[in-house]
């Protein structure tokens, strides 16, 4: 049976043919939190100061059809981490804290492949994969490979400015001075330059909270942007370059160590802007909409990766790509066997270093029943993405886990179907179903398919009250927006 639609994408940047040593690479990935395609100076944006990132993408290759695992941050991260599509491992929304939603123990992640292969491992910043956060019942970052860790569930409280709810390694840290990003960047450092073993390679995983709220941007950031009347959109970008700054500064740790050209270094976002009420600004681009829509805003980030010797500096990527390819792809890198007893959605990168084809046996999929848009399900294939709707109603939004969502999330079937040309049409604005019948019906299948076999493997989760517990401690800044978030169309 032909499980799913073979396609291929055809390579369009040229990189230093791949020729492994013996000597295997370190591997750094640096998450920046509700970034949109458009909110960074290297991605188009004229108004955003971001000189770190902007070299940073000089010295490697812009990945320009980069998609997240999924349209808001926990589902993300889990298929980050495990190169499955998250709404296969039951990451089905956002996880507050205490809810029982999290990555089982039986997943397999990265960190912990690279782990038993014998590299130091660290964690720094939101960790978002459990709702029992430092506390017994649910796998805690070490279950899931980090030998160290610096984080917390998932805002830093009351707010990213002098929190106190970090954890170092299950201990609570209490109150740390300064901004999220440079505690994060500097528990980093400490590691890299103190802590990790250094007869061994390493795995290090930044998870900065910028640029999402609640925003907290030091003063030396927002009057960078002091032409701006609406003091929300000075902190909104000053708090871009805040992160941009960090970034910079565990970039040059990385050079004083002698570091540079033994690691990968992989840097992105995991969903698109927020465009808040609070603060209405940030950008998808020419993309459509922003997180939590299954459009190209909710899940097309920016992406840049440096590998000296490997990447040739300053050129573009232009092939669709996912964070579930990021497992298969280390693990090929690092001779590390990447999971046999389970389904990998993503695909090793392998072939587009070496100058080859990449052959998908499973389309890049997006499953998530409590997007904001009327599209629930997205998959792509080559220049196509093809989206549908689900024959329930729109779940009202929520943390919590009601007896509607888990009959939607068990039953529900598809429906709704448009076919897009991305490459032409990145807006998606023209539905081509009718005039590309064949496509249209191959994609249908293959969508189809996926889609049963990902619901049915999906865990359910018990009901749960959302409790707001984060919503109770956060301190929000005393300014208010000039102006109201866009609205969109679902």
């Amino acid at each position: 049976m032909n499980r799913f639609i073979l396609f291929t994408l055809v390579l369009t940047f040229f990189c230093v043919s791949v020729s492994f040593s013996q000597t295997r690479p370190n591997f750094i990935i640096v998450l920046a939190d509700d970034l949109g395609y458009g909110d960074l100076a290297c991605f188009g944006n004229d108004i955003v100061k971001t000189p770190h990132l902007d070299r940073f993408a000089s010295e490697g290759v812009k990945l320009t059809d980069y998609y997240a695992p999924a349209a808001n941050c926990s589902p993300s991260r889990a298929g980050l981490m495990t190169g499955r599509t998250p709404w296969r491992i039951g990451i089905h929304n956002w996880i507050p804290m205490m809810s029982p939603m999290h990555v089982k123990e039986s997943e397999i992640t990265i960190a912990t492949l690279l782990k038993n292969a014998g590299y130091d491992t660290c964690h720094t910043g939101k960790w978002h994969l459990n709702g029992m956060f430092n506390l017994p019942g649910q796998p805690q970052p070490d279950d899931h490979g980090f030998s160290h860790w610096f984080s917390v569930q998932n805002n830093a409280l009351p707010n990213h400015h002098d929190p106190y709810n970090f954890v170092r390694n299950g201990i609570p840290v209490g109150e740390i001075e300064g901004y999220s990003s440079h505690i994060v960047t500097d528990e980093a450092v400490h590691w890299l330059k103190e802590n990790r073993d250094p007869d061994k390679p390493f795995f290090l995983f930044v998870c900065y909270h910028e640029p999402h709220e609640p925003i907290a941007t030091a003063p030396e950031y927002a009057a960078l942007y002091d032409n701006l009347e609406d003091p929300a959109e000075r902190a909104l970008w000053g708090n871009i370059t805040q992160m941009d700054a960090a970034f910079g500064k565990l970039m040059a740790e990385v050079d004083s160590l002698g570091l540079r050209d033994d690691t990968l270094v992989f840097f992105t976002s995991d969903n698109g802007p927020a465009l808040t009420g609070k603060h209405p600004y940030g950008s998808a681009g020419p993309l459509r909409t922003k997180k939590g829509y299954m459009w190209e805003g909710g899940i097309r980030v920016p992406a840049l990766i440096r590998w000296p010797g490997n990447t040739e500096p300053g050129t573009e990527c232009v092939d669709p790509v996912c964070g579930v390819d990021v497992l298969p792809t280390f693990c090929d890198i690092a001779g590390v066997q990447a999971p046999t007893d389970r389904a990998i959605d993503g695909t090793s990168l392998i072939p587009l270093f070496n100058g080859d084809e990449l052959v998908r046996e499973t389309p890049l999929y997006w499953h998530f029943n409590r997007a904001r848009s009327s599209v629930k399900v997205a998959i792509r294939e080559g220049d196509w993405k093809l989206v549908a709707r689900i024959d329930r109603p729109d779940l009202k939004p929520s943390g919590g886990i009601t007896a509607e969502d888990i009959e939607t999330n068990a039953n529900a079937e598809l429906t709704g179907f448009e076919l897009f040309n991305v490459r032409e049409d990145v807006a998606e604005e023209n539905d081509l179903s009718k005039e590309e019948t064949a496509r249209f019906e191959g994609m249908k299948e293959a969508m189809v398919e996926m889609y049963h076999e990902v619901r049915d493997e999906s865990p359910v989760w018990p009901e749960w009250e959302f409790p707001k517990y984060e919503g109770q401690r956060i301190e929000w800044p005393e300014y208010k927006a000039l102006r109201k978030p866009p609205v969109y169309e679902p």
